[in-house]
């Protein structure tokens, strides 16, 4: 994430006697409103004027009280809302000159010279036309009497910045579009619906008998399910889905299948049953097609599973459910975070600067050419009509591929005949947490793949010690995708004391390598295994620890697994405790988050569920900052807005408990507000995982055993394996833009091993914008901005 604005500027200056308008334009998709909310924010921040443009080109085309001034006030309670509140509308009007003239007219006559446009690839290059436009237009108005010369001076350039807001995630240049984490959220909420027994079981002890309302959802009957979801162009909701649910097949458009695809996915599925499985999942893209370019659809493929193999079959179209319901916390910080970036764009650019999309890559926010994006996207059509797939999924971006990649791996491949004789070891080290089994699945699959064969350990290094240790076959990892806890079990005790047993039972079990799967326990011990590789030869095997907590306290990785459900967890939780107020006049809620002495729980649920303050250890505070937390909700409980919202890390202080912000609340407040008080506890390591997270872990999975592979090669001397150098045991992790592997050794250096949390945290850069986003007046480190960069294509080809 950029900082705000360039050096030497005041950014709370940086708008001032300029306006900027917001629409949000096309399909609507949960996360809008948080970019509509951040951009309205952030720009009142600057000092500029802001007006909404209400239902998105048509209202810019009509005017009149369809482009209003936007408030502080007015976009309150908008995060946990679905769709866009300040309406979308397709229009054919600004597709014409005449709308266009329209449009500008209206912008001119306000002095908005700044638009920010949210929406798909469609919507973008309709507001870049217009910005190419612009003066011809202005010089069109003036020419009619509709506007003057002086006001044509005034507005003479456009700027316009665009933020992609589509389900599909199928606008080339970002990893990840506006709304495509939700509607995941809702598809896998359907699928566990469907491919679960024992969940249903435990959903409806929670009352949450909506899911299972048919007999038909659980393991009960042996059946096949097909799923279609949306993805008419592209597939990558299908293909995350298949990979966060090990779909037995995934149909999408960029890659149709072989030509004979029956036979072989009847093969499959009939191996499949033969090894034991009483349910088979195919998931399928509305556009998924044949290399003939003929469509594959739900009815097509439940005759052919029907007629073929005589299974019990049942098609499901889950239509526009995908873009029903509340954003998820990823969505609503993704939002959040182009909000702000799109606003910094805007006032920062010149008459030079050509229209930009805020976009994602990896965990960077960065600036694209729009248009450069748009073409890159319209070269993905291009080479599928062209039958070149390949390019195509290419041309889709990293992301994209690795994910085809990696379902590849896991679903399409049967174990080789001949072994490898490596025997791999994984264990889960520390607290549970969701996501865990998605990774050991992974781990085991790909190490099947390749050969090997995989020792499953049970409660973590005192498994280890205490032979706990037994193989674990593709067939008993089959369904732990979706499954939360720890399935392996694990215990937080570090292998210190028990270094003799385990180097003996790696010897008796002839372990050649290491996966281990936790939080900082499980970067302790790793540490302490290395350390004893020189009292102990038999430690002196690969290994690689694969971060999973709730605390995303780990050094060497941007996230954790298991972060993002918990992340979910408090902030549905916040939601629902908001919503408990709406008939309450002034309430403030101070709410307790886990995460050890690490507060990026704390930060990024403020930031999701639009906290008025967050706590936590690695950003000092005092009596004072109290204080003025107190005061900022009194004035705010002047406003419209009545309620407060208050989270605090476990371990942000010693002294400044709950308790006494509780009480200190209370008593300063009132007569103003009262107060009701939260401690999450262990709801936030429980459920079942995210679809990021079981995406996340899978990858990672597969990622950590690919590279073991490859270091066993390396230190196979002599007939055994010896490994003893630093990079031999590594950190895999997400760093910025991608998976990277760190020596342990390195890593070491830059912990905080007293209170378990990196020395430099990437999340403290967002701390600010959820302070501008409540409203306080703080100044800013504006010594780094994003510059521009650009698409780098390799796989176009041009005719």
């Amino acid at each position: 994430m950029a900082n705000i604005s360039t050096a030497g500027v005041d950014p709370t200056k940086m708008g001032v006697g300029r306006a900027i308008a917001v629409l949000t334009s096309g399909g609507d998709a949960q996360g809008m409103n948080a970019a509509v909310r951040a951009t309205v924010r952030v720009g009142l921040y600057t000092g500029a004027k802001v007006f909404f443009v209400h239902e998105g080109y048509q209202g810019l085309v009509d005017g009149g009280d369809h482009i209003r001034p936007a408030t502080w006030e007015s976009v309150s309670m908008m995060l946990q809302l679905g769709g866009t509140v300040i309406g979308s509308a397709r229009c054919k009007d600004f597709q014409t000159r005449e709308g266009r003239l329209k449009a500008a007219s209206n912008l001119v006559k306000l002095g908005v010279t700044n638009l920010c446009v949210i929406g798909g690839d469609g919507s973008l290059t309709g507001a870049n036309i217009f910005r190419t436009e612009w003066s011809d237009l202005l010089k069109d108005l003036i020419s009619k009497g509709k506007i003057t010369k002086e006001e044509a001076k005034t507005s003479s350039h456009l700027n316009i910045v665009g933020m992609v807001g589509s389900i599909d995630n199928d606008f080339c240049g970002t990893d990840m579009t506006i709304g495509t984490d939700s509607a995941l959220h809702r598809i896998i909420e359907v699928v566990d619906s469907i491919t679960t027994t024992a969940q249903s079981v435990l959903l409806f002890c929670f009352g949450i008998c909506s899911y299972i309302v048919t007999s038909a959802l659980t393991h009960s009957h042996q059946r096949a399910f097909i799923l279609e979801v949306m993805g008419r162009h592209c597939g990558y909701l299908a293909l995350v889905t298949a990979l966060a649910c090990g779909a037995d097949w995934v149909f999408i458009p960029e890659m149709p299948p072989d030509d004979g695809w029956e036979d072989h996915l009847c093969r499959r599925l009939t191996e499949t049953r033969k090894a034991g499985s009483r349910l088979n999942v195919i998931i399928v893209a509305e556009g998924a097609i044949n290399k003939a370019g003929k469509p594959i659809t739900c009815d097509q493929l439940k005759d052919l599973v029907t007629k073929r193999l005589g299974y019990d079959t049942r098609a499901t179209i889950l239509g526009h459910v995908q873009r029903g319901g509340t954003p998820s916390a990823f969505d609503r910080v993704l939002g959040s975070r182009m909000g702000v970036e799109a606003v910094m764009a805007l006032l920062e650019a010149t008459p030079e600067t050509p229209a930009c999309v805020v976009s994602l890559s990896g965990n960077q926010a960065v600036r694209l050419p729009l248009m450069e994006c748009v073409q890159v996207t319209k070269d993905v059509t291009v080479a599928m009509n062209e039958g070149r797939f390949d390019d195509a999924v290419k041309l889709r971006g990293r992301s994209f591929e690795n994910n085809w990649n990696t379902y590849k791996l896991l679903a399409h491949v049967r174990p080789p005949e001949t072994k490898s004789n490596i025997n791999v070891a994984i264990l889960n080290v520390g607290a549970p947490c969701a996501g865990m089994n998605a990774a050991v699945r992974a781990a085991v699959r790909i190490g099947i793949i390749q050969g090997h064969n995989m020792l499953a350990v049970h409660d973590g290094f005192e498994g280890l010690a205490l032979e706990k240790i037994e193989p674990i076959t593709w067939n008993i990892v089959g369904e732990w995708t979706g499954k939360g806890g720890s399935e392996l079990g694990t215990k937080r005790v570090l292998p210190g004391k028990y270094m003799e047993e385990i180097s003996l039972n790696i010897a008796k079990y002839n372990i050649h390598a290491l996966v281990i799967i936790g939080g900082f326990e499980a970067f302790s011990g790793a540490l302490e295994m290395v350390q004893g590789r020189g009292k102990y030869e038999e430690l002196c095997i690969p290994m690689v620890i694969i971060p999973a907590t709730v605390s995303n306290n780990l050094p060497g990785s941007d996230f954790s697994i298991g972060a993002d459900t918990a992340l979910n967890t408090i902030t549905s939780t916040c939601d629902r405790i908001k919503q408990s107020a709406a008939g309450t006049k002034r309430r403030v809620f101070i709410i307790e988050t886990m995460g050890g002495y690490c507060g990026y729980l704390a930060t990024m649920a403020g930031l999701s569920a639009g906290a008025d303050a967050a706590y936590i250890y690695e950003e000092k505070f005092g009596i004072r900052d109290l204080e003025r937390n107190v005061e900022h909700l009194t004035e705010k409980m002047k406003t419209t807005v009545k309620r407060g919202l208050i989270l605090r890390n476990e371990n942000c202080s010693s002294n400044y408990t709950t308790d006494f912000i509780f009480n200190l609340y209370s008593e300063e407040g009132k007569g103003v507000f009262d107060c009701r008080k939260n401690v999450l506890g262990h709801m936030q390591q429980g459920g079942t995982p995210t679809p990021f997270d079981r995406n996340f872990a899978t990858k990672m999975g597969a990622k950590a055993v690919l590279w073991l592979t490859e270091k066993l090669k390396e230190c196979y001397r002599h007939g055994r394996i010896f490994a003893n150098t630093p990079d031999s045991a590594c950190v895999l992790g997400m760093r910025k833009r991608g998976l990277v592997l760190q020596p342990l050794a390195e890593l070491k250096e830059e912990t905080d091993f007293e209170h378990r949390i990196p020395k430099n945290q990437w999340w403290l850069k967002l701390r600010p914008i959820m302070k501008i986003l409540a409203k306080y007046k703080i100044s800013l480190d504006t010594s780094e901005h994003t510059l521009m960069e650009h698409v780098i294509i390799y796989f176009r080809r041009f005719s």
